[in-house]
């Protein structure tokens, strides 16, 4: 019987080989299509770190620092001009027409006032002094000011209040790499403590702007936040590219959003498009314009002023205005220092967890932030108070015009 049903096929032992190589066969296919999918995924997964990764910091070494001094008078603010930047062209001199024979034996006319009022200087704008009264001063505010008799902080504030973009004068000029250094304190479920640093870093036209907290003590924080601004100089002021935020709070996972600054829109850390407004800074940024904005245009800085621009926040877009609301004199590591407390002007409508920025901006510092105060609510708020002078980088060497050679 067996004979008869093995003739022509296959022997009963060998069906059990085939059966083996076929299931070996299929588990070889699907290890392979496992291993590519993984090698893809891999790929994907690195593409997205790469893309969700803090831009590079650029480095750089602080030499000196500022002291502080009267703010200087500048002229119209210019663009920083790029990198390797082509000279334009001459344009061919105009011959000049001949002159006209009756013109030798005519009267003189008056030259039209047009014209003299053109080839006059413009003179600078007169904007009064704030007065700092005892009334009207912080608890900071010196005993001098509070007599009556005044005082080198008032002073200081006298002089920039009444400074201005004089034309003739050096044109502004953005300062070399600088960075500030602050003590924190403040209240998050109880005193909390810390440091802080606010870096302003220029490369040609291209600008960085790295705002770094830490919450805690420096071995073991409890929350560090790493805020980072990237983009170009212009006329107007800073143009940003792209915002970056990295916080880590102990026993959470690390945070990571970005905004991303198109031609023409501006792609919130919510994936929101909206349309990219004239002049609009980011978290970062948004202090160092404000330096940029007062020492151009020092007549803002006075009870009463005020500045505004478009920010965009990781989740939202809207239109900021700071008020100038009074003078203080704040107690620092290094004396006193006058300064201008801004305040931003209420909003209609306040959204939950949305936080206030306040500032003190001081002339003596060319117009640096000194004291910055962060606030969800009364209870939950960080202080920022500037810990010693500004650090700037040595000024980048002007390219020499001389052929390189040996000397005559």
């Amino acid at each position: 019987m067996d004979r008869q049903l093995n003739v022509g096929g296959i022997p009963p032992h060998r069906h059990g080989i085939g059966r083996r190589v076929a299931w070996i066969g299929v588990v070889i296919v699907v290890l392979i299509g496992h291993l590519l999918a993984t090698r893809e995924l891999s790929q994907r997964m690195s593409d997205f770190s790469a893309a969700q990764a803090m831009p590079k910091r650029i480095e750089v070494a602080y030499v000196r620092t500022i002291e502080p001094e009267a703010p200087p008078v500048v002229g119209p603010p210019v663009a920083a001009p790029p990198k390797s930047a082509p000279r334009a062209p001459r344009a061919p001199r105009a011959p000049r027409p001949p002159r006209p024979v009756a013109a030798a034996s005519a009267p003189p006319e008056a030259a039209p006032s047009v014209v003299a009022e053109a080839s006059a200087p413009a003179p600078a704008a007169s904007v009064p002094a704030p007065v700092v009264a005892a009334s009207e001063s912080a608890p900071e505010t010196t005993a001098a000011a509070a007599s009556g008799a005044p005082s080198d902080a008032t002073a200081a504030l006298a002089a920039a209040a009444s400074a201005s973009a004089v034309p003739g004068a050096p044109p502004f000029e953005w300062p070399v790499s600088t960075r500030l250094s602050y003590v924190l304190n403040g209240n998050y479920r109880g005193d909390v403590n810390g440091t802080a640093q606010v870096e302003w870093i220029r490369v040609d036209d291209r600008y960085q702007v790295n705002l770094d907290l830490v919450i805690g003590p420096e071995f073991s924080p409890l929350i560090t936040r790493r805020m980072t601004s990237e983009g170009t100089i212009a006329a107007s002021g800073l143009v940003p590219a792209r915002y970056d935020e990295d916080t880590q709070v102990v026993m959470r996972d690390r945070r990571r959003m970005s905004v991303v600054f198109e031609p023409d829109a501006v792609v919130l850390a919510n994936g929101q498009r909206r349309e990219r407004l004239e002049g609009v800074q980011d978290t970062a940024s948004q202090f160092i314009q404000m330096t940029y904005v007062f020492s151009t245009h020092p007549e803002r800085l006075r009870v009463g002023g005020a500045v505004a621009f478009p920010l965009a926040l990781p989740r939202a877009m809207d239109n900021y205005v700071y008020e100038v609301t009074e003078p203080q004199t704040l107690q620092t590591p290094f004396g006193a220092l006058a300064s201008f407390h801004l305040k931003p002007r209420p909003r209609p409508t306040r959204r939950p967890n949305e936080l206030t920025v306040e500032l003190w901006i001081a002339p003596e510092l060319r117009y640096l932030p000194v004291r910055i105060r962060i606030e969800q609510d009364p209870a939950t708020f960080i202080d920022l108070m500037i810990s010693g002078k500004p650090e700037m980088a040595a000024p980048s060497p002007v390219p020499s015009s001389e052929p390189k050679g040996k000397p005559p």
